[in-house]
């Protein structure tokens, strides 16, 4: 009985531990890691977007794979509209200037 619940209790924790790491450490999307976002932004505070050349320059720096993401984390964000959306300046310019090609 014992050996029973020291088994259960052993996958139990690998079950716990394995999605916590699943979750990751970048953030909740693509559009909430600083190193991507930043090119696009003129100040640290990433509050003020660059001009449409200046954006579409930093859109084609990124990999597509990196491009794909910012993409999809847009589309969620419109899907998900509301309030708390903190990047709909910056998914409507990667709609007009980087997701059009």
């Amino acid at each position: 009985m014992n050996i029973k619940m020291i088994c259960l209790g052993a996958m139990a924790l690998s079950m716990v531990a394995g999605s916590a790491l699943a979750a990751g450490s970048t953030g909740t999307s693509a559009l909430d890691d600083p190193a991507k976002m930043q090119p696009f932004y003129t100040d640290s505070s990433m509050k003020t977007l660059r001009g449409n050349d200046d954006f579409v320059k930093a859109w084609k720096a990124l990999t597509p794979d990196d491009q794909k993401m910012v993409m999809a984390a847009c589309e969620d964000e419109a899907k998900n509209a509301n309030p708390t959306n903190a990047h709909p300046e910056f998914c409507s310019s990667v709609k007009a200037n980087g997701g059009s090609k």
